[in-house]
């Protein structure tokens, strides 16, 4: 149950730095907002650590996994802040719920896993259930869905190297370093596009990396009493926050259409991931 409390406020929590970077998306780069949201997250949680966790600030085992896990996520953050500056957050997140079929499409190549026929038919269902979202000929399918889909391409990404670094490096050294890499990354090239932002726009910066910070906190938590593949339909549940910010906040809501779309997706999803923790237990 702790396990449970742990992962659900986290995917509540989440959806309000999406709101906040949508919302200062109108007056900030994209790409700022997300060299924000990795500066804020690096200076909240080192100070955390040296404090509580100093014993696990040693240097990682996987240097370069540490670093292409770091990278994904942050492209990932790309995308997504990039498309929600322009389309519904709830769409955006909708298009990025791929990736699970994106990982399952992977794991026979980078991890060895079998996919069998019932596997790889909820994945042909998910990507029905894009073309539902996006519907290529009705509707016109801008950069930001697309973006949008890049996100959960690249986050499917994350996931794979995320499993092969589970036995090796320890939860918070891995969010560390992954903050680490995107902020370094970031801090290179935002100049370039770099806005003063005012008091307030730092404040709410501020907060943003408050948020991802915690959010990403109380998963490694909620994985410390409970498997990943228990905890992973919970991941759905943030569609829900997203969904109410969007509309009392922006004004959105999701089409029939996308409603349609994102049932299809989230239950070829959650098809998935109910394969994998039978696979897992039976042998």
């Amino acid at each position: 149950m702790k396990a449970i409390l742990l992962n659900t406020s986290a995917w509540i929590m989440l959806p309000f730095m999406d709101a906040i970077a949508k919302y200062l998306s109108s007056e900030l780069p994209f790409f700022q907002i997300t060299w924000a949201r990795y500066f804020f997250t690096v200076f909240f949680i080192l100070p955390l650590m040296f404090l509580f966790f100093r014993k696990q600030l040693k240097w990682t085992e996987n240097p370069k996994l540490q670093f292409y896990r770091g990278l994904t996520l942050f492209l990932a953050n790309i995308c997504f802040f990039y498309s929600i500056s322009i389309i519904s957050m709830a769409k955006a997140l909708t298009l990025a719920f791929v990736a699970p079929l994106i990982t399952t499409l992977l794991s026979p190549i980078f991890l060895g896993e079998k996919v069998g026929f019932r596997r790889w038919s909820a994945v042909t269902v998910g990507f029905i259930g894009i073309l539902i979202v996006v519907r290529p000929g009705f509707i016109e399918f801008n950069l930001a869905s697309f973006a949008a889909l890049g996100t959960g391409c690249f986050y499917g990404v994350y996931l794979i190297i995320t499993r092969k670094l589970h036995s090796t490096d320890t939860p918070l050294l891995t969010l560390l370093l992954t903050g680490v890499v995107g902020a370094t990354i970031a801090s290179i090239t935002v100049p370039i596009v770099w806005v003063n932002p005012s008091f307030i726009q730092w404040l709410w910066l501020a907060i943003m990396g408050i948020f991802a910070c915690l959010g990403h906190i109380l998963l490694i938590y909620s994985l410390k009493y409970a498997d990943a593949s228990k905890l992973a339909p919970f991941g759905y549940l943030e569609i829900i926050p997203n969904i109410i910010l969007g509309y009392y906040l922006f004004n959105d809501l999701l089409d029939m259409s996308s409603l349609i779309g994102l049932f299809v997706i989230i239950s070829s999803g959650l098809y998935i991931i109910r394969r994998e923790y039978i696979i897992k237990y039976s042998n």
